[in-house]
């Protein structure tokens, strides 16, 4: 009985120490949560709209316009996208500042179009003026009515603020002059070789050059302007080939002329009687030489020209040089003559009086 009531007492105790234990134990600790560090939709909207006008920036050259502008606000962008967004006064800072640089994209960009839009209208001029120079817009007016047309419309879509439009419409404008300018390149080649006549150092040249760009304005025509492109760079390179052996030609033929016009000033004594003059006229002619070792013979043929003139003109000095002194010589001769005759009659006189 004692062992039974001893039993019981021991269970009671274990029991109660359980009790106690498990209410002083501290409660376990809830394991920490992942933080989750996700972009608030303002910064995502504002690197959005950043990243959009950045492009358009780029697409539109302003790098090229305002380069030291570009590279700080391009700083600005990279420190402002480092900024901490990890609660909301962070978040709203870093978008104050996002939004400051995205100004700054469209400041520049406002400030590039107009530039961008007169360097295209330049090039534009530039080209027509060259179609103008060369006759070729008088002789050709409908091409270059159809390349107006092009550049017309670029001009509304830019003043409609459309601008991507208008940076096409404007590519294709100046890719039309540009294929019109080839004519008339062709037309200015095949002008100065007429006018220099050049034609008949390489007749066979020009004739199938010729052939060639009355093919290229047939395709032309027909709507093959790929096909038009290169019979007329075709057609200008054989004109260019004319023109070139043209000038060596030509340059060949004024060498070999001023430099028998100097060794007849030489020989003439030019270099000693009108030295100054000479030397000019030599100095013009070593400039020639040096132009034809060096092959630019368009200029020496030109240098020849002048130097051979110069010493024609320096042997007319001589010569002129001549008959004054000659006619001086014989002036004082017809004064000797006199003053013997008076000398004679003085005598004579004399004579006569002392009979």
């Amino acid at each position: 009985m004692k062992k039974k009531i001893f039993m019981c007492f021991l269970a009671l105790i274990i029991f109660s120490l359980t009790v106690i234990s498990c209410k002083s134990a501290p409660a376990p600790t809830p394991a920490p949560k992942a933080q989750q560090q996700a972009t608030p939709a303002e910064i995502a909207t504002v690197n959005s709209r950043i990243e959009k006008i950045r492009k358009s920036a780029m697409d539109f050259e302003v790098p090229s316009y305002f380069p030291s502008e570009w590279e700080d606000v391009e700083a600005q962008y990279a420190t402002a996208k480092k900024m901490p967004v990890s609660n909301q006064d962070e978040v709203k800072t870093a978008v104050a500042a996002l939004n400051k640089v995205a100004d700054r994209y469209s400041e520049l960009f406002d400030m590039t179009i107009p530039l961008y839009a007169q360097a295209r209208e330049d090039e534009i001029l530039a080209i027509r003026e060259e179609l103008v120079r060369s006759k070729f817009s008088a002789l050709f007016p409908q091409y270059v009515e159809k390349a107006d047309k092009i550049a017309l419309t670029a001009k509304d879509q830019y003043e409609a603020k459309d601008y991507y439009a208008a940076k096409e419409t404007i590519a294709e404008a100046l890719d039309e002059y540009e294929t019109l300018l080839l004519g008339a390149k062709i037309l200015l080649a095949r002008q100065e070789i007429t006018d220099r006549d050049f034609i008949k150092y390489d007749p066979e040249n020009f004739e199938k050059a010729d052939e060639i760009s009355q093919t290229a304005v047939t395709s032309y025509d027909a709507g093959n302007k790929k096909g038009a492109i290169e019979n007329a760079e075709e057609a200008l390179l054989r004109f260019n080939i004319v023109l070139t052996n043209g000038w060596i030609a030509y340059a060949a033929e004024r060498r070999a002329s001023a430099t028998s016009e100097r060794e007849i000033a030489i020989a003439n004594k030019v270099n000693i009687a009108v030295r100054d003059s000479f030397r000019e006229a030599d100095t013009v002619f070593n400039t020639a030489e040096d132009s034809y070792k060096n092959e630019n013979y368009s200029a020496a043929g030109k240098q020849y020209v002048e130097a051979e003139a110069l010493f024609v003109i320096a042997g007319q000095q001589t010569e002129e040089k001549r008959l004054l002194a000659m006619e001086t010589i014989r002036q004082a001769e017809e004064k000797v003559e006199e003053s013997s005759e008076t000398a004679i009659e003085a005598e004579k006189i004399i004579e006569g009086g002392s009979k």
